[in-house]
């Protein structure tokens, strides 16, 4: 299986004077230029190392197809590759239509990237979406950009008026209750897809799809989308929804790293980007308006009674904020969570050592296959949660991070100009030696608290949700999401791959690329 299972060696050493340009960890952090740094240690942005561009065509020709070295889709390949060739820091530039990347593969300068930051981190994302956003849809949007794809103060006013709901923790809690639901209706369906080798169809990652758009359906627009009724018709909401999600996300690296011409003409690939995102603001604002029909019915007499949704509504009566949060949640979730649930599930069906470990704790906290879950028994489930932090270290689902710099810094000893766009391939720095112990090894044991005092993990190696203020909004919905489906499946059922082993591969995400056929096997009561 080509993953990223073996310790990444340094293929460089720094020199003596990026050493000296480089704070060490638990000294100064300042990276802001000052008249001070000027010294001949530092050296110029030009002498950053990495492929070289060609006039006119830049480096963009790299990922042309047939005719470029690089693939696209293959974003997870090519942040190893231009580690291992040209060390800590790799630079990019000659980028059609965009900034020059700039690679990064040193956590101490990445935390110290993140913490000099300041209250709008600007975070590369998106230029489709910001387009989509700011100019195509501007007369929808407004001055409510939401949280993807908008930056500076739009950014800052849409977070402040929708973080307090969506991140307090009794909210989160109100949701183990419908998420179990949903749960319980994907297993049944899960018993019902079953063949006579007790194996799930060739297709099973639509239907983990299809769970997650119930998901966040449930939690974004308070209602059930019947997403994973037996008899869905080809041109289902729930699947229109799925497919729309899917091309979104799927063809971003396809608009933003080769030409972009559709930032000057309408082309295909742009136009059925704009057909589909329409498509989400329709249902949102659909549902949403029901949901806030109901409110006006309901007698509301304590606010932790109220869902998500109608939290929103209540402090932000203009139904446009919940309209563009359901649409950010669902456009960015659908994928993401499907593709982390894939590998998850993976790993697990090929590691039944680990598998059994995490179901003897579930057999522990939940006595019975019948007892509903609780915020509290989810907290018991420790090495659940180790698991699923172990994945994204090796395997993550998100290959990176990354920042457009506000000024100009000194990284590795370079000086580097502002409005460079900082990539944090974590998929690399997750798996190196020089911050993660015994990194070649798969151990969920490494984030329990008791784990040995000797057992390294740099906390900025891996960082699945990111960091700061740019964290992702979402995130304490898609870990209840995946906690609550693991503990009902495996607390119940026995998963196992019986196949060749899969390849990890980059469509919008970092997953297994292949056919998901999972035995399934009733565990005993």
């Amino acid at each position: 299986m080509r993953v990223l299972n073996k310790t990444i060696g340094l293929s460089k050493l720094l020199t003596k004077d990026r050493l000296q340009a480089t704070p060490p960890r638990g000294k100064s952090k300042n990276l802001t230029l000052t008249s001070s740094d000027v010294t001949e240690n530092i050296k110029a942005y030009s002498e950053i190392p990495g492929p070289k561009p060609i006039p006119i065509l830049g480096n963009t020709w790299r990922l042309l197809p047939i005719l470029g070295q690089y693939d696209v889709t293959d974003v997870a390949k090519l942040s190893n590759l231009f580690y291992q060739e040209y060390g800590k820091i790799v630079k990019l530039s000659g980028l059609v239509g965009r900034p020059d990347l700039l690679f990064i593969y040193d956590a101490d300068e990445i935390e110290k990237i993140y913490r000099q930051e300041g209250p709008t981190p600007f975070r590369p994302s998106m230029p489709c979406l910001v387009k989509y956003k700011s100019e195509v849809r501007k007369d929808f949007f407004g001055k409510e950009g939401g949280v993807v794809g908008v930056h500076g103060e739009p950014w800052k006013t849409f977070r402040t008026k929708v973080q307090k709901p969506i991140l307090q923790l009794q909210t989160v809690k109100k949701y183990v209750e419908p998420i179990e639901a949903v749960t319980n209706d994907f297993i049944r369906r899960m018993l019902e897809l079953k063949n006579d080798n007790n194996e799930m169809p060739a297709d099973y990652d639509n239907e983990i799809h299809k769970w997650a758009l119930e998901c966040i359906g449930r939690v974004a627009l308070d209602v059930r989308l019947g997403c994973l009724d037996s008899n869905l018709s080809a041109d289902s909401e729930a699947l229109k929804i799925i497919e729309a999600a899917k091309y979104a996300l799927r063809n971003i690296a396809i608009l933003e790293l080769r030409f972009p011409f559709w930032r000057y003409f309408p082309t295909t690939i742009w136009t059925k980007y704009v057909k589909n995102m329409d498509y989400f603001i329709e249902v949102c604002m659909r549902h949403i308006d029901e949901a806030m029909k109901k409110m006006e019915k309901k007698s509301i007499k304590n606010e932790k009674d109220l869902s998500l949704v109608e939290r929103i509504l209540v402090n932000e009566p203009d139904p446009k904020v919940a309209y563009i949060l359901a649409l950010d949640l669902i456009l960015v979730g659908i994928d993401t969570i499907s593709m982390a649930v894939c590998s998850i599930l993976y790993q697990l069906a090929t590691r039944q050592d680990q598998q059994e470990k995490l179901y003897q704790e579930l057999k522990r906290v939940l006595p019975s296959k019948e007892e509903p879950l609780t915020a509290e028994k989810l907290n018991e489930m420790v090495f659940l949660k180790a698991f699923v932090k172990e994945v994204f270290r090796m395997y993550s689902t998100v290959i990176g991070n990354g920042r457009t710099l506000q000024e100009d810094m000194i990284l590795l000893g370079y000086r580097v100009p502002k409005g460079v766009q900082v990539v944090f391939p974590t998929l690399v720095t997750g798996c190196m030696s020089e911050y993660v112990s015994e990194a070649d090894k798969f151990m969920p044991e490494r984030w329990l608290k008791s784990r040995s005092t000797d057992n390294k993990i740099h906390p900025f190696s891996s960082l699945p949700y990111g960091y700061g203020a740019r964290m992702c909004l979402g995130r304490r919905f898609a870990d209840l999401e995946m906690q609550v489906l693991l503990a009902k499946l495996i607390r119940s059922y026995k998963l196992e791959y019986l196949h060749p082993p899969l390849e990890y591969k980059v469509t919008f995400m970092y997953a297994p690329d292949g056919e998901l056929k999972f035995k399934m096997t009733e565990r005993p009561e």
